[in-house]
């Protein structure tokens, strides 16, 4: 990417941190500005590890698309996408089958950018406003059924929005509506940070981003929490587990003790 297309777009504040833009910089990327860098370096003193947590993820998401795709997903919609990378959902499972559509889904007016963008030569592939916290406005959405029929069975991704989001917003309700919403045959892929460890690090991480979000309430959850989403779903092995653990192209490297604390999983529609 040059260096004028990244420059600030008109009305874009540079001086407020973004999650989108921290996320890439944890990536290594270069579509961020000062304000994400100096609040990442904020998360990364108090918990080093999340760099690598966030390398992690994104090995999750490429292999969680493959085996949707090996289970004849040819649908897919990825709610609370983060900046396009280089190995974004679309681009894993059109390698694998090339027809295959993919809606991106977010609120932040600079990943819709970036994605309309980057997308705008690929006929399969489209990025639409919206959160999971708005279901039914989401899949009502005249782009987004452009390119998916909701009368076939769609893998649904959210891999990193919900844990940005309190229970006070009952995102649990939000994924239950999307579940009954998609046929069967459907799938859902949901990953999220979990404080079963590293609870001395719940405190100070909860406020970074709390300041950056401009919200008050803790989101923060553990593995019980994160279970519920699942709620009226079938689980395909291994369950819900630290992403590492998840199908892993070589078990041996994902052997030994977890020092990094996001889990993951995928789960099928089987009744109505």
């Amino acid at each position: 990417m040059s260096e004028a297309s990244r420059r600030p777009g008109a009305g874009l504040d540079t001086s407020v941190p973004n999650i989108a833009r921290m996320n890439d910089y944890f990536l290594g990327g270069k579509d961020n500005f000062a304000a994400d860098r100096k609040a990442a370096e904020e998360v990364l003193a108090v918990a080093p590890e999340v760099r690598a947590m966030t390398h992690e993820a994104q090995a999750f998401l490429g292999r969680v698309v493959r085996y949707l795709v090996g289970q004849g997903m040819t649908q897919f919609v990825v709610i609370g996408s983060g900046l396009p990378n280089r190995r974004n959902v679309h681009q894993v499972a059109q390698e694998i089958v090339p027809g295959t559509r993919v809606v991106y889904v977010s609120r932040d007016p600079v990943v819709l950018s970036h994605a309309r963008a980057t997308l705008a030569t690929n006929p399969y592939t489209t990025a639409v406003e919206g959160d999971v916290l708005h279901p039914r406005e989401l899949l009502a959405d005249p782009e987004l059924l452009r390119l998916v029929n909701l009368d076939l069975p769609v893998a649904v991704l959210i891999l990193s929005a919900l844990q940005f989001i309190p229970d006070e917003d009952d995102p649990h309700k939000s994924v239950a509506i999307l579940r009954d919403a998609v046929p069967v045959g459907s799938h859902f892929g949901i990953g999220h940070v979990v404080f079963d460890t590293r609870q001395e690090v719940k405190a100070p991480l909860v406020e970074i981003f709390q300041r950056v979000l401009g919200r008050t309430e803790d989101a923060s959850r553990r593995s019980e929490q994160v279970l519920r989403f699942f709620d009226g779903l079938e689980l395909v092995d291994p369950g819900l587990v630290y992403v590492r653990h998840w199908r892993p192209d070589n078990p041996l490297a994902a052997q030994g003790r977890d020092k990094t604390w996001t889990m993951g999983g995928v789960a099928r529609k089987v009744e109505g």
